[in-house]
């Protein structure tokens, strides 16, 4: 009887043997020929990225160059040819990003997929044999020594299934870590989605630069009939402007910065183009042409967006570079400009000369304000400013000034007169 019992306790151990070696065996094989846990690197930028992103940076230097060089009309062309080249290698560029970064991400997740699936059946599998390994496991010694030949056998069977089940524990476990290893390596490709998702804003942008390159361009070449000397004459009168905005500014102690002048409210917001949050600026990227400098027309123009809406177009906005928004590459600038993706035009009258007398002007402005606030252009301290004028009727006016320190609903006959205006514009987006 007590024979018969040992025989068939040999015989389950026996099985548990085959188990263990025989059928344990191949998953470990599976284990570790398709799931080792090692990092999916992202892959090196490719060699098309990599020349497109050497040409973008010589011709980088080569507009650099043109830049520096005498302003003639050539010259302009070519900085404008040379931008729009730069801007389409840049699309080109982004393009090639997002298909490199396509192709790695479908080929990670067909990776991934696959993967996921061996190590979920392969724990699955792994977990019911602990279940086995302990249920035998937990067996008295004296069952075990019941199914041993003599004591030797006993503790060869007794230290078969602690070594088992260590080995199958250290199995799940290092199944276990390579799945979150290639769930870490799933989310790095989620992050590459994110990326190709900035490239298309990005590719989007470039493709609306490029076309006011191309705008701008076609522009200049109208404007200046394609002749040097009519170009000329363009330039001259942007750089003279720009220098009566450099002699007001001169004459009222310089374009110190300032700080907290920002201030909003339900009409709009105020401005002043010495704000040390973009003062330093650069008007289209001109060196010498600050904001603080040369940017009341800049500031006033941001000042009237804003009340029409558009606080999220401050003078830095309307100063970035751009060839479409300023006269013949300078920082003067332009009447009708975009900023933003927002098309802003500037309506001017002429109000210079006998033919406008001071009562003229007031009635000029008195029926354009119900309309909106109006941008004044003046002759004053011996050069040129911009203001805004927001409400007042036959002379008294309300402004704000974008040079004057805290220049918010001040009057304007206490710095200006009606005389010195030379042009009215108003707004329109």
């Amino acid at each position: 009887m007590i024979q018969s019992m040992l025989k068939k306790i040999l015989s389950i151990i026996t099985a548990l043997c085959m188990l263990f070696t025989g059928f344990c065996l191949p998953y470990i094989r599976i284990y570790a020929q398709t799931v080792t846990p090692t990092a999916t690197p992202t892959p090196d930028t490719s060699s098309a990225v990599q020349s497109l992103e050497q040409q973008i940076s010589n011709l980088e230097s080569k507009i650099s160059d043109l830049q520096g060089q005498e302003k003639t009309l050539s010259t302009q062309i070519s900085v404008m040819d040379s931008q729009i080249q730069l801007t389409q290698l840049q699309i080109n560029d982004t393009q090639q990003k997002i298909m490199d970064l396509t192709l790695n991400i479908a080929t990670a997740n067909t990776k991934i997929s696959s993967l996921q699936g061996s190590i979920d059946n392969l724990t699955k599998v792994l977990l019911t044999k602990i279940v086995a390994t302990y249920e035998v496991g937990s067996s008295q010694p004296f069952q075990v020594l019941m199914a041993a030949s003599d004591i030797h056998d006993f503790f060869i069977r007794a230290n078969y299934l602690k070594i088992a089940q260590a080995h199958d524990k250290q199995l799940v476990y290092d199944t276990v870590q390579a799945k979150n290893d290639y769930a870490n390596q799933k989310q790095i490709y989620e992050d590459e989605k994110k990326q190709v998702e900035a490239l298309n804003v990005q590719l989007t942008a470039y493709n609306t630069q490029l076309d006011q390159e191309k705008a701008a361009k076609q522009s200049l070449l109208s404007q200046t009939q394609g002749s040097e000397a009519i170009y000329q004459q363009q330039l001259t009168a942007a750089q003279a402007e720009l220098a009566s905005f450099s002699n007001f500014v001169t004459s009222q102690g310089g374009a110190s910065l300032l700080s907290g002048q920002t201030s909003c409210d339900s009409w709009g917001c105020y401005y002043n183009q010495r704000d040390s949050q973009w003062g330093n600026i650069a008007i289209n990227g001109q060196s010498g042409y600050s904001i603080a400098g040369y940017g009341c027309l800049i500031t006033s123009l941001a000042m009237v967006a804003s009340h029409m809406g558009h606080t999220d177009i401050l003078p830095s906005d309307i100063a970035a570079p751009s060839f479409q928004n300023f006269d013949v590459g300078t920082a003067l600038l332009a009447y009708s400009i975009n900023a933003k993706g927002h098309s802003i035009s500037r309506n001017p009258t002429n109000v210079s000369g006998n033919s406008w007398p001071d009562s003229r002007i007031d009635s000029l402005i008195d029926s354009d304000l119900p309309n909106g606030p109006v941008i004044v252009g003046m002759y004053a301290y011996g050069g040129t400013h911009f203001v805004v004028l927001k409400g007042g009727s036959g002379g008294n006016y309300i402004m704000d000034d974008p040079f004057v320190p805290n220049g918010k609903d001040i009057s304007f006959t206490s710095h200006y007169t009606i005389a010195s205006i030379f042009e009215v514009d108003t707004v329109s987006m």
